[in-house]
């Protein structure tokens, strides 16, 4: 029996167009029995503040990514060669009770991890960023965070609500969860409720890289500051796809203008590239206000470059403890 990993369907025998929409074609987990990186799913949009429809969001970003190819030239890599992916389907999470729902994705977040794999995640809304770095942190303890995100989502609570798209990392600070030392909001801006908005941020330990820093400093300055920043500590990155302007991700729910482009987004991961990518999330893609796939095309590509550095840093730990 082969032990090379089983990549993506063969795009000059079956048409990229036809056949199930997995993640880049790859294989369903229970084809593969174990995936060192799993894509999975969380249709749930319960936590959001004004638009809806992010729920749908998983599957916008699978159609899109038929497209992707097996060779990443960026980082100089055949992620789907290096490493077993495989997509591990979708979270059904309740709609109707946030609470609930945020354990169901723990629990399923826990059952995956335990596998042994890292998890490549399709919101699915900002809210379900808090269950998965619980589950992270019962593996590595209280990890580094990159936040990709117009917003800061450290607020308190909506209409008194503890669990929304807005609060995630409010609460994963309170719980313990984050590494305090390794914090930072990327591409934020905006209007706030306030300026204590900030005040409270940074007291929780963020640093903030504003989208009119990577403009004026340039995106290879930026993923200097953040390599310096995390060092090697496990890093779990959560990319909120508002992060980048409307122009380039029209489809999402709380769009800001004078965003990111979708090239600045790409060159900052593929320069984190040396990091230790314990696991990331990919959420708020609401294919409703979509136009021509552009959102769930950033997003295809966003995802494979995460997938690209899990990668690596797997096949680099094998080839060490050879």
């Amino acid at each position: 029996m082969s032990t090379e990993p089983r990549g993506p369907i063969d795009s000059s025998r079956t048409p990229r167009y036809a056949g199930a929409a997995t993640f880049a074609r790859l294989p369903r987990l229970d084809e593969v029995g174990t995936a060192d990186i799993a894509v999975v799913g969380v249709p749930f949009d319960s936590g959001v503040s004004y638009r809806p429809g992010a729920r749908f969001g998983g599957n916008a970003i699978r159609e899109a990514s038929r497209l992707l190819r097996p060779y990443n030239p960026a980082q100089d890599a055949s992620p789907f060669a290096l490493a077993q992916v495989a997509d591990a389907g979708d979270i059904a999470a309740n709609p109707f009770d946030i609470n609930e729902a945020v354990e169901t994705v723990q629990a399923a977040a826990d059952d995956l991890l335990d596998t042994g794999a890292r998890l490549m995640t399709l919101g699915g809304d900002h809210t379900i960023a808090l269950p998965l770095l619980r589950s992270v942190v019962r593996k590595h303890g209280p990890v580094a965070l990159l936040h990709f995100d117009a917003h800061l989502d450290t607020w308190d609570t909506y209409f008194g609500a503890e669990y929304t798209h807005g609060t995630p990392f409010r609460r994963a600070v309170e719980e313990g969860l984050l590494d305090t030392e390794a914090l930072s909001h990327v591409g934020t801006r905006g209007p706030l409720y306030g300026k204590k908005d900030l005040d409270d941020d940074e007291k929780m330990g963020f640093g903030i890289v504003t989208s009119a820093d990577v403009m004026r400093r340039g995106v290879d300055e930026v993923a200097d500051q953040l390599r310096g920043r995390i060092g090697d500590r496990p890093l779990y990155i959560s990319i909120d796809i508002d992060v980048l302007d409307p122009a380039h991700a029209p489809g999402t729910g709380t769009p800001e203008a004078g965003g990111l482009t979708s090239r600045e987004l790409l060159e900052i991961l593929r320069g984190l590239s040396s990091c230790n990518l314990v696991s990331a999330d990919l959420v708020e893609v609401a294919p409703a206000y979509d136009h021509a796939e552009i959102t769930s095309v950033a997003a295809s590509h966003t995802a494979y470059e995460l997938t690209t550095i899990m990668s690596r840093r797997i096949a680099a730990a094998r080839e060490a403890g050879k």
